[in-house]
């Protein structure tokens, strides 16, 4: 299973909006986050965020049980450890 915790500010909301449009992926909150759940990796494409880097590079929260594979101006991938 892969999680990643991500702070339910409206800068992050995109982020989670974009990871929720994969049907693998299920969303809800604990506390002031949103976590982000998956069997699968979780592949989040920037540029459909519109995030800005600052915005971007600040997003991960936590993680539990996973692993972040790629976060660069193009994607994040979290996958599990």
């Amino acid at each position: 299973m892969t999680t990643l915790f991500v702070l339910d500010v409206p800068e992050n909301t995109p982020i989670a909006a974009v990871a929720g449009q994969d049907p693998a992926v299920m969303i809800d909150r604990v506390g002031p986050y949103y976590r982000i759940v998956s069997d699968a990796p979780i592949v989040i494409d920037r540029r459909a965020t519109k995030a800005r880097h600052a915005v971007w590079y600040s997003s991960v929260a936590g993680l539990h049980r996973s692993r972040i594979t790629q976060w660069d101006k193009d994607a994040m991938r979290i996958e599990p450890r």
